[in-house]
């Protein structure tokens, strides 16, 4: 079984593939301070409490970061641990079949080459991948499989911590649709800013992104992905299709290219 490990800034999530297929998944705190040695022991600890996974041996490990030190540890954990088994981790030099048209290619993180190669590989391009983590990032890809750019915003959660560190008497909310739009209170006020805050956002730079990135703008496959996707893709009406395990899917494809 393939082991696909995503380390995102704020979450790192974590599936077991037996084939094609997700079986089982994990998502988990991204802990800058932890060891190999702790990571190791939290990853060995999910696998045995896990049902599906009695007996069930890990073949390859596919790896990206988006932060540096729990990057390193990863790799330590992999040699310590996991030294028998293929690693196949995203950084210069891994083959992802997806060229990278920026002026700086090195500033694009692996998880944004990861999950353009997983949107073309499902639903062909021109597409554009919105990804709800700790940014809300925007990336376009081309009919030819090219990564030709991006828009970078602030996240769902920075935004509500933000909002309520600096209104006094503001504070966080549960993340859940309101009864309407126009709120009775304040907690559902706070709500309804934030879900359909964040829907108008997405329509509105996506609709900008497609006009530039094809010329129909119905051509292009709107994939929306990441922990917080969820909450606006029924708002959005731009949003074709919501992949949770886009990012793990592409960490699948980046292996079968590089573990042989």
């Amino acid at each position: 079984m393939l082991l696909a490990i995503d380390v995102g800034n704020t979450h790192t999530v974590l599936g077991l593939f037996e084939g094609e297929e997700v079986i089982e998944h994990w998502r988990i705190a991204t802990d800058a301070r932890r060891t190999a040695d702790e990571i190791a022991v939290v990853l060995q600890g999910l696998l045995a409490q896990s049902p599906l996974l009695k007996g069930a041996d890990v073949s390859g490990i596919a790896l990206c970061s988006t932060v540096p030190s729990v990057l390193n540890e990863m790799r330590e954990m992999c040699r310590r641990y996991y030294g028998d088994v293929t690693a196949v981790i995203v950084e210069p030099g891994i083959r992802t079949g997806v060229p990278v048209r920026m002026d700086n290619p090195k500033e694009v993180g692996s998880d944004r080459i990861v999950n353009s190669l997983a949107a073309i590989d499902q639903y062909g391009g021109p597409c554009i991948i919105v990804d709800f983590g700790t940014a809300t990032s925007f990336d376009a890809v081309s009919a030819k499989g090219e990564y030709v750019g991006a828009v970078t915003a602030p996240g769902i959660e920075i935004s509500v911590d933000a909002l309520a560190a600096a209104g006094a008497q503001l504070h966080k909310v549960e993340l859940i649709r309101p009864r309407s739009v126009i709120a009775k209170n304040t907690v559902e006020a706070l709500q309804s800013g934030i879900i359909y805050g964040f829907a108008g956002q997405v329509d509105g730079i996506v609709e900008r992104m497609a006009a530039e990135l094809a010329e129909d703008p119905d051509d292009v496959t709107v994939v929306a992905t990441g922990g917080h996707a969820a909450l606006v893709v029924g708002e959005s009406r731009s949003i074709d299709v919501h992949e949770p395990w886009l990012t793990l899917i592409g960490l699948r494809l980046i292996y079968n290219r590089n573990a042989t």
